[in-house]
């Protein structure tokens, strides 16, 4: 795992340097403290920061072909190198190393920009051909891998993270209000947007081709991998149960290939346990496991945790988070380089620093609940996608109506909003500021620049542009798309990263979600049932604890801090006069919602995180702005 950047000038008579590369490799250091390397061809230049975890001695990067032609910066893991490598070298293909990394040159080599096709894993890249004069990048199916990039009339910036790319002074910190609007509607930006107007994100199951030489360069963006949802009737609940353990068994055991020290989050939740049970199946030494919980009882899952370590005999390590993790704030905003309002950043990223203690490598459950509908959400927006038979028209009137007359405090009032959407795309509505109450949370000329297009309009066009008729897939399609790579998988990336940790995902194996497309949806929601046909598959082999309990989530207990411990906290933040905030951010709707939660009228924990991160993160924003001047 590793931490990646390059830039290349448009006028092939520029020359790049190493100390210019080295302002983009050292703010991601922690990406890659065990190593550094360069690569300068005249106006090409790669930069790369190493964290050692196979072929620790001959692993260093950029690195290259036998001619010196083609050359690559790589962050991640491929799992298939050892097979890939069998093949290559069948057809000719001469290796200097035992790395994956340079698995993926010869691949290059072979079979040029479909090289991707052949790679099971987890990755962001950038290639340079210097034959074509051509550069290659590539994001693996899911984006467990970042891949940033940044383009004007000069120059083509790319970086494992956007710190990389705002240490060239040329670069604009310009706010894009699109991408403040993503973070409000979601909690983070999403599609190709970040928060800056400069910078892009290459998307999930992509790759980018850029000749710099040609007269106006422009990338050309091309998808390699889709998600493709081909349910099939024909097998019993007991085939597809086997098939799934086999086929996770499978991935998991790949996942444990490393020259490092190796663990695995848990939770006490099905997913986690679910990887810890196959890592101990799979493996001849006791597993290492890290768990963290909380005081408050409703929050924590550390007796579930428990359960699983006893029944696998692991190497079990526990910690507390408490209400003074709240300090964690301006670290966490260095570490996502924009607003990021998941909370549960801060669990995760004290499991991480705490299992970086044993590890060095861990292993995670994410993706469970998008490939087999976990999530609480799906069988209420299943709800009103079947009974809410009002013509389009009348429903958005008559329930609009209705939302408008219900005081907040009033239970349900969340419902009537949704009520009043599009049920085709109910989906896009779930999220953590509603757009009326965004219309009354911006000061009125930043609501005016985003009034006619917000956040949502982005979202129900890429949701109409599915092909699939079946709607709880069309709502999977969604989360996977946007919510699972812009906020499950970067939360984990950039903390995990922050504590030099490598994170793997053997749930979202390729190959394994592509198991699960072909799984029909009602035998993932079967009734009120979540994730129904996995955890029948994995029953036999977790605590009947784990499998029944009721999902609790990664949650930390902000409502309940923010009323007590932190109540002092969120007040001095939040309503200081001439705050940052009120440049974007009316007081009197900071003032309401916090008062609406400390009543217990309703629990906008959510809501005033989101609005405490966007105070830290304009806080430093300002701060650059300053030594800058």
């Amino acid at each position: 795992m590793c931490g990646i950047s390059g830039k290349i000038y448009f006028d092939p008579s520029r020359h790049i340097t190493e100390p210019e590369l080295a302002l983009m490799t050292d703010p991601i250091v922690h990406r890659g403290p065990d190593d550094e390397g360069f690569y300068t061809n005249g106006s090409v230049g790669f930069g790369f920061r190493r964290l050692s975890i196979i072929d620790l001695s001959t692993g260093h990067q950029p690195l290259c072909n036998e001619d010196g032609t083609v050359w690559i910066v790589f962050n991640g893991e491929v799992y298939n190198f050892q097979e890939n490598r069998d093949d290559l070298i069948k057809k000719g293909h001469v290796f200097q190393t035992k790395t994956d990394t340079e698995t993926i040159v010869h691949l290059y080599e072979e079979y040029g920009e479909d090289c991707v096709k052949y790679l099971r894993g987890m990755f962001g890249f950038a290639i340079w051909d210097d034959n074509k004069k051509q550069l290659f990048c590539a994001r693996d199916r899911f984006g467990i891998k970042p891949f940033f990039y940044y383009i004007d009339n000069e120059q083509f910036i790319f970086g494992s993270e956007m710190k990389s790319i705002l240490a060239n002074p040329k670069v604009s910190r310009e706010m894009d209000l699109l991408g403040m609007d993503n973070y409000f509607t979601w909690g983070y930006t999403t599609e190709t947007n970040t928060v800056y107007q400069t910078i892009k994100k290459l998307r999930p199951g992509h790759t980018m081709t850029l000749r710099p030489y040609d007269k106006n360069p422009e990338p050309v963006i091309k998808r390699y991998w889709s998600i493709d949802f081909q349910p099939e009737y024909d097998k019993t609940e007991e085939e597809w149960c086997e098939l799934i353990v086999d086929k996770l068994s499978e991935c998991v055991k790949m996942r444990l290939v490393s020259d490092v020290p190796l663990g695995a989050f848990l939770s006490g939740g099905v997913d986690s346990s679910s990887v810890v049970a196959l890592m101990a199946q799979n493996s001849s030494r006791p597993v290492k496991t890290f768990s963290i919980g909380f005081k408050e009882k409703k929050y924590n899952e550390l007796e579930y945790a428990r359960d699983v370590a006893k029944m696998y005999g692991t190497e079990h390590h526990e910690q507390i988070v408490e209400p003074e993790s709240i300090s964690l704030l301006p670290e966490l905003v260095r570490a996502y380089d924009e607003p990021f309002a998941d909370s549960s950043a801060i669990p995760t990223y004290y499991v991480s620093k705490f299992a970086r203690e044993y590890v060095t490598v861990c292993l995670s459950g994410d993706g469970g609940d998008e490939l087999f509908l976990g999530y609480d959400k799906y069988p209420r927006m299943h709800d009103i996608y079947r009974y809410n038979k009002l013509p389009r028209p009348v429903g958005k009137a008559f329930w609009g109506g209705v939302n408008k007359m219900i005081p907040n405090k009033v239970k349900g009032k969340a419902m009537t909003y949704f009520l009043s959407q599009n049920p085709e795309t109910v989906g896009v509505h779930w999220t953590l500021w509603q757009q009326p109450d965004r219309a009354g949370l911006y000061k009125a000329d930043v609501w005016n620049a985003l009034r006619s297009k917000p956040s949502e309009k982005y979202l129900e066009d890429q949701v109409n542009g599915y092909s699939q008729d079946d709607f709880l897939f069309r709502m999977q399609e969604m989360d996977m798309n946007n919510y699972m790579v812009d906020d499950i998988l970067t939360k984990v990336d950039r903390v995990s990263m922050l504590n030099s940790l490598e994170a793997r995902v053997p749930i979202l194996d390729h190959e394994f979600a592509e198991l699960s497309y072909r799984i029909p949806t009602e035998m993932k929601l079967k009734g009120k049932a979540k994730k129904h046909i996995f955890k029948k598959a994995m029953t036999p082999h977790l605590p009947e604890s784990v499998v029944g309990h009721r999902k609790q989530g990664f949650d930390i207990p902000l409502a309940l801090w923010f009323k007590d411990d932190l109540k002092e906290y969120v007040n001095d933040r939040l309503n200081t006069k001439n705050s940052v905030l009120h440049q974007y951010i009316r007081p009197e709707a900071i003032q309401k919602v916090i008062h609406e939660h400390n009543t217990g009228m309703r629990d906008f924990n959510r809501r005033i995180w989101s609005l405490l991160f966007f105070d830290a993160w304009l806080t430093q924003m300002e701060q650059v702005k300053a030594v800058h001047i």
